[in-house]
């Protein structure tokens, strides 16, 4: 098997592009990547039955592997869970720069109010309060 030269990574992502393609155009596409068929078929079987990070392929059981409509649909659903994935990381990026704003117009706003309370003119600390109370006379 060759796996030399690719990551895991691209190995996934080869076979869940194979897998997205629609039904007619899978073996033209095959035929315009750098890998052979045999090497493809093996990494297909290492990402769906096999361990891909040990490099381990299990033995054909016949019913135990997945069928390619299993595998079609697997893909789709895993492509609609990334957008949905992709989508939530903007709104939460949309909403961290939001935040970010606001939280620097505070920052202005309180260096604004520090300034301006400098300026005060200082007040004495004697005490000027009246008292109210009468004065007791003896």
């Amino acid at each position: 098997m060759s796996t030399v030269g690719v990551t895991r990574e691209e190995i996934r992502d080869y076979v869940h592009q194979y897998n997205l393609q629609p039904h007619g155009t899978r073996t033209a596409w095959l035929q315009q990547q750098p890998f052979s068929r045999a090497t493809f078929y093996r990494w297909n079987q290492l990402v769906f039955e096999g361990d891909l990070d040990r490099n381990l392929v299990p033995r054909d059981h016949g019913q135990m592997n997945t069928t390619p409509s299993q595998r079609s649909a697997f893909e789709q659903a895993r492509a609609k869970e990334q957008a949905e994935h992709e989508d939530e990381l903007k709104a939460l990026r949309e909403r961290v720069r939001q935040l970010e704003g606001t939280n620097e117009a505070l920052g202005k706003a309180i260096g604004l109010l520090h300034a301006l309370n400098e300026q005060e003119p200082a007040t004495s600390t004697t005490d000027e309060r009246k008292n109210s109370s009468p004065r007791k006379t003896n």
